[in-house]
């Protein structure tokens, strides 16, 4: 909890620490901006701070056209509120709000109307058709700023209902005219490209480390610096490529134009996927009076998310007690078999992964040949099932605890699954794979206990520490 006073000295260094953490609206421009803004510093009398864009939207201002306020990190949420309210706000992102009622949005979260406005009220400034609005306009200012697509394709694209509609809250919240921020691009016409910004530093090389190991042939490749993979959501198909941009606390995301629709998840889930809406300086605080040179050595370690939560509880599965190189192989079969075909520009990108209802049609005779135990595929099946019945929800800020609980009771998942499935899934920060053979072997301990034990100071960031362990034996394992 920081005071205003706080919150004015952090805009005055221009601490990236505070970027997307709050917003302040200068009352003698109109405008509200980042704490990273480059404009001349605001006095303090003409400042009002607040918790989200769309509450400073709500009150009147404006974004800055050069800090650009839609680029600004999310907040990662530990506590149970503050975890439900991202769940909402995730779900909006999504664009819940665009087909359906707030009321369907509570029912989906095991909640009233009433306690899903007074949770979004506390954490955001602002009710849910709020806190929708602002983030199709920003998302719409941002396609607007950097891509080539047409007005009406970006209205369609942001969750509006009309380029009328776009229009007129363009002019009414920003007293701008949309095509008045368009600027000239040179991306090709078949692509789209944006931009999400991170709180640095952030540790690219072993995130990309991470996801190499286990990238799914067909569907990832990891070229140099850069990400790619095939993408399915909402029945439409494509790819994207994701990589730093030099010198800048951002990431540079280009889509195939056949995605252009669904672009709300699609980001959505880049984001977890990089874990962007994490802060590397509170985490690194904590964990290195107890780490050591193991935070020091990978500052802005990040815990790699999961684009698809079903592609990798699978995945999960199939690294039950067996090497990571092994798990891989499994897992590019069970694509090359079951996953469906598409065209991409990019080599080796050549199917998209199966869906929980394609795996859950299956039956263990389908899987013959392809060296998977049959507890993994009775597994495998269950989890798929439960998804497609909609018994089980994969996706980050689910509820932890029914969640984890609901896994361990299907066939096959214990512990050491269901906290990795937690932990890259659910984004849950805490998750802890106490019982996993490498970070005994990175703690010089025997058993999962005694991981417990020396984890219990790490909390609420065990999730984190997991990742400086691992990384600590790759290290190891380079100078071999």
């Amino acid at each position: 909890m920081l005071t205003d006073d706080q919150r004015y000295s952090a805009l005055l260094s221009r601490d990236r620490r505070f970027d997307g953490i709050f917003f302040v609206g200068v009352s003698s421009t109109g405008i509200y901006c980042r704490t990273v803004c480059t404009v001349k510093n605001p006095r303090r009398e003409n400042c009002t701070f607040y918790p989200s864009a769309a509450a400073a939207e709500q009150a009147g201002y404006r974004p800055c056209l050069r800090c650009r306020p839609e680029l600004a990190p999310g907040q990662a949420k530990i506590d149970a509120v503050g975890r439900l309210a991202a769940a909402a706000a995730s779900h909006i992102e999504d664009g819940a709000l665009t087909n359906h009622s707030v009321s369907d949005l509570a029912a989906s979260l095991g909640i009233s109307d009433r306690h899903l406005r007074r949770i979004l009220q506390q954490e955001f400034g602002v009710p849910p058709i709020q806190l929708a609005q602002t983030q199709r306009l920003l998302l719409a200012k941002q396609l607007l700023t950097d891509s080539t697509l047409s007005v009406a394709e970006i209205a369609f694209a942001s969750g509006f209902s009309s380029v009328r509609r776009l229009n007129a809250l363009f002019q009414k919240r920003y007293r701008l005219n949309p095509t008045a921020i368009r600027k000239a691009t040179h991306l090709p016409q078949d692509t789209l490209s944006c931009e999400l910004a991170y709180r640095p530093p952030l540790a690219w090389p072993a995130l990309l480390g991470f996801l190499r190991g286990r990238a799914i042939a067909g569907v990832e490749v990891i070229e140099g610096d850069r990400y790619q993979r095939t993408v399915a959501i909402g029945g439409h198909q494509g790819w994207l490529r994701v990589s730093p941009i030099a010198g800048q606390a951002k990431l540079q995301v280009e889509l195939s134009a056949s995605l252009v629709a669904t672009i709300l998840p699609v980001l959505t889930n880049v984001k977890a996927l990089f874990d962007l809406a994490a802060d590397p300086m509170l985490i690194a605080d904590h964990l290195g009076d107890h780490l050591g040179d193991l935070a020091i050595a990978t500052p802005g370690i990040r815990v790699p998310g999961a684009f698809h939560g079903f592609e990798v509880a699978v995945r999960a599965i199939l690294g039950q007690q067996v090497s990571v190189k092994a798990a891989t192989t499994l897992m590019g079969r069970l694509v090359q078999k079951f996953g469906t075909p598409l065209q991409t520009p990019i080599p080796g990108l050549t199917h998209l992964s199966p869906t929980p209802a394609q795996m859950a049609r299956l039956t263990p005779a389908d899987f013959s040949g392809l060296g998977i135990l049959a507890s993994r595929v009775r597994s495998i099946c269950a989890i798929a099932q439960a998804l497609v019945h909609g018994d089980l929800q994969l996706t980050p800020y689910a509820d932890i605890d029914a969640t984890i609980a609901h896994l361990k009771t299907l066939p096959g998942i214990g512990d050491w699954t269901a906290q990795y499935i937690a932990m890259r899934v659910l984004a849950y920060p805490d998750a802890f794979p106490a019982s996993d053979l490498a970070l005994r072997r990175a703690l010089q301990v025997e058993k999962p206990a005694q991981v417990l034990q020396r984890a219990e100071a790490w909390r609420p960031w065990r999730a984190y520490a997991a990742m400086y362990l691992w990384q600590s034996l790759n290290k190891l394992k380079e100078l071999e």
